[in-house]
């Protein structure tokens, strides 16, 4: 409510479009399980990755180095950094004994941890437009449909996902309401922070489809038909230039 009350669209209208987007792949998750089928996954994962690439090159690298060359840079070295022990300690969830799926409770981590991200940036540049929050939140999509087919098929509740579905808006909201420093290097650090960790993000989706790596987890295929991967690398490679066309030019028409 503070947030309508404040008139913070964006980050309202940011927050319901990730938990669509989420919410929305769950149906087409549980229908793939049946399914070996990986294109539609490896698609997701490409296109996604590619627009937040190119988004984060776009909108936020330039302006945490115009904050402050040095500091910003170092904001984005620290939020990669910060970004992999984010991912690596979550992975930890998955040896959890809780009655919650380790699934769930790592998307919803990442969930929780990207609307940090969301609120920082936009608390710190409330200009920045909707596009920026399209690609931030694109690899929702994706996500949700990868783990409702994974807990399709180990015969869970592929309703669980709502959960790190709604995760999002419940830091991107509050951070967004807070006033950011005026410091120019504090600014500086603390978007460049914000830069790095949504790189990582964006990196980690990219769909490589190595042996062991997570799209050949998806398959069937024997560890001496890796050869087979082929054909999915180069519909992941496409998917993924195409991600970052799409959005350089959105950029273009509407800049």
């Amino acid at each position: 409510m503070l947030a309508v009350w404040q008139a913070n669209w964006k980050i309202i209208g940011i927050s319901w479009i990730a938990f669509a987007a989420m919410a929305l792949s769950i149906p087409l998750g549980v229908r793939a399980a049946s399914q070996n089928k990986l294109n539609r996954l490896i698609a997701g994962y490409g296109l996604a990755s590619g627009a937040m690439i190119t988004s984060a090159a776009i909108f936020l690298v330039p302006t945490a180095i115009n904050h402050h060359p040095v500091y910003g840079g170092l904001g984005i070295a620290a939020g990669i950094i910060a970004g992999f022990a984010i991912h690596t300690l979550n992975h930890g969830l998955s040896h959890t004994t809780s009655s919650v799926d380790s699934v769930v409770l790592e998307l919803t981590s990442h969930a929780l941890s990207a609307g940090l991200i969301i609120g920082t940036v936009y608390a710190a540049m409330p200009e920045l437009g909707l596009l920026l929050g399209l690609a931030i939140v694109s690899h929702k999509g994706p996500a949700g449909y990868a783990a409702s087919r994974r807990l399709t098929i180990q015969g869970k509740s592929a309703a669980l996902i709502l959960l790190p579905a709604a995760a999002i808006g419940l830091t991107a909201l509050p951070v967004s309401l807070l006033n950011m420093p005026g410091n120019t290097i504090v600014n500086a650090i603390i978007f460049g922070f914000a830069t790095g960790v949504f790189f990582h993000v964006a990196i980690d989706f990219l769909p490589e489809c190595e042996v062991g790596g997570k799209i050949h987890q998806e398959t069937d295929l024997d560890h001496d038909e890796h050869h087979k991967l082929d054909r999915y690398r180069r519909w992941a490679v496409m998917n993924t230039f195409l991600g970052g066309l799409f959005v350089f030019i959105a950029w273009y028409l509407i800049y």
